[in-house]
């Protein structure tokens, strides 16, 4: 390992939630000298379009949106100090029951063990020790972070090397906090019906299930502003509408479960690099 950094590589499905989920452990190890490889695997273009014009609306243009969107997402890692960005650049299949759903060549349509290849010779090329992504249910069930999940575990086992592996997640105790801090910024939200509410409750974990809590309040600044560089998309953004320094307060420690690891080190830990140095 001497003849190279330590490496972290993060699998995201569109532009923005490289800072969502990890912008801040990408600016934490970035800063310790870790080399951190961004692939990010649509190209956005499901997104809003400027003036918050919405997909299949008169003048969304989805060419212009996917465009404008890589800019932003170049701007938010030369904020995160991302070493490394990777486009897979599949046409964006928007939410669950969305059109773009059954597109053809949509991410989500893509053959999985098609997009795992293309995936796998970018783990071979990085030789990521830490490769970071959704889990089966994309965290929250959007069909791209779906799609993620099972291209990036299908590329690790087309590879001989062993990273350790981590899935993002959320305790629920913060899960119920970030409900309050909504209703405390006048978020105008319609109670969901049972189903909605039902499949809420089940995202993230019950805090004593996270294996991996990472302190990284000392680039909350740097992650709030990675976000505030899609600017296209801050009406969808709501962390943004905190204000930098509640978002500190509130987005200080990203937490992941360990779901493979080859070093032995202790649970629960504190560094997604805990047994590499």
């Amino acid at each position: 390992m001497a003849d190279r950094p330590l490496t972290l590589m993060a699998v995201h499905a569109h532009p923005d939630d490289e800072a969502t989920g990890t912008g801040g452990v990408l600016a934490r190890y970035a800063a310790e000298g870790v080399r951190t490889v961004l692939v990010t695997c649509t190209d956005g273009s499901c997104g809003d379009g400027p003036g918050g014009v919405k997909p299949g609306e008169p003048g969304h243009d989805p060419v212009a949106v996917a465009s404008l969107r890589r800019r932003e997402l170049e701007a938010s890692c030369d904020v995160l100090k991302v070493s490394d960005l990777e486009m897979l650049d599949y046409p964006d299949s928007g939410m669950m029951g969305w059109p773009g759903n059954d597109a053809p060549g949509s991410f989500w349509q893509t053959p999985v063990q098609e997009a795992a290849a293309r995936l796998a010779e970018l783990i071979r090329h990085y030789r990521p020790d830490v490769v970071v992504t959704y889990d089966e249910n994309g965290f929250y069930g959007h069909p791209d972070h779906i799609q993620a999940h099972r291209i990036t575990m299908a590329a690790l086992e087309m590879t001989t090397l062993t990273p350790k592996v981590y899935w993002t997640t959320m305790p629920r105790s913060a899960m119920r906090q970030f409900g309050e801090v909504m209703r405390e910024f006048g978020e105008d939200m319609p109670e969901p019906d049972p189903a909605e509410a039902a499949a809420l409750a089940e995202i993230g974990l019950p805090d004593d299930e996270i294996t991996t809590w990472v302190d990284t309040t000392g680039f909350s600044g740097q992650k709030f502003d990675a976000l505030a560089a899609h600017a296209s998309q801050g009406e969808n953004i709501f962390f943004l509408k905190m204000g930098k320094e509640r978002f500190g307060e509130l987005m200080g420690m990203e937490t992941f479960v360990r779901v493979q690891d080859s070093t032995g080190a202790a649970i629960p830990e504190n560094d997604l690099f805990a047994g590499l140095r």
